[in-house]
């Protein structure tokens, strides 16, 4: 029996697109860690004045010495600072990039939300795709759901 070619829209795209594809994903997985890391730091440091590593471990369900390793990176990359016996805190840049993290993840949890998917879930999906949406993906969320609370803001025209 001969083997069809597959339809045009489940062809194989060109060699180029793959490459960029997979190097967006591998680029997205390198900052994943360091973007949960600096948010969860600045919403424990808002939350309680500080962040320990033993709340960071708790809240991330990892062991201690992941996190001090973590740290570490995060005091060489300039994101956090470490104060003996206090905790970590964020540089400028660290909060910078918590807040930036942290606008993602609401986009994408309002844009599963006005989807129709539960907030719980929606939550925990954002908590994945967050890091793995491109800018111009997201922009298109925020158009949708900002469309979508416009929808539901406007009078009901069938009403008297």
């Amino acid at each position: 029996m001969s083997r069809s070619k597959p339809p045009a829209e489940t062809a194989l795209p060109a060699a180029s697109v793959h490459v960029e594809s997979f190097r967006q994903v591998r680029e997205a997985r390198r900052s994943e860690l360091v973007e949960d890391y600096v948010e969860l730091i600045s919403d424990l440091i808002a939350d309680g004045g500080e962040a320990r590593q033993v709340d960071i471990a708790e809240r991330l369900g990892v062991a201690q010495p992941t996190v001090a390793r973590m740290l570490q990176r995060l005091v060489r990359d300039g994101l956090v600072l470490q104060k003996p016996y206090r905790g970590a805190f964020l540089t400028d840049a660290g909060e910078a990039l918590a807040r930036a993290s942290r606008a993602r993840h609401q986009t994408v949890e309002a844009f599963l939300v006005a989807l129709g998917v539960p907030s719980d879930i929606a939550r925990r999906d954002a908590e994945g795709i967050e890091h793995h949406v491109s800018p111009e993906t997201l922009a298109v969320f925020e158009a949708f759901v900002t469309q979508a609370q416009a929808g539901r803001a406007a009078p009901d025209d069938a009403s008297p």
